[in-house]
């Protein structure tokens, strides 16, 4: 009786261990789909990185654009600010003329 338990659990547990390990092809399948996703890891890092780029450049043209535009308010505040002199001391020598 005990041998014959023993040569069932031997049968079963052979082949048990036989399907348990990974094959040859196995491994490399499973090798070549951990390469692919490598690769779409370092493709999507190298996209990061061109977009992070151009965000950059992006924001470095806005904040040009931002100075430029804060620079022009600036002048057009200065012109404004001239003009109203001009008219004030036209108005003044209008007042001067309309006195004599």
């Amino acid at each position: 009786m005990k041998k014959t338990l023993l040569l069932i659990s031997m049968m079963l547990v052979l082949p048990v261990t036989l399907i348990g390990c990974a094959t040859t092809s196995e491994l490399e399948k499973v090798q070549a789909e951990q390469k692919l996703i490598d690769a779409k890891a370092e493709q999507a890092l190298r996209d990061a990185q061109a977009a992070k780029a151009e965000a950059d450049a992006a924001k470095l043209k806005a904040d040009d654009a931002t100075a430029r535009a804060e620079k022009a308010e600036q002048a057009a505040l200065e012109r404004e600010r001239a003009a109203d002199e001009k008219a004030k001391r036209a108005d003044a020598t209008f007042k001067k003329s309309m006195k004599k």
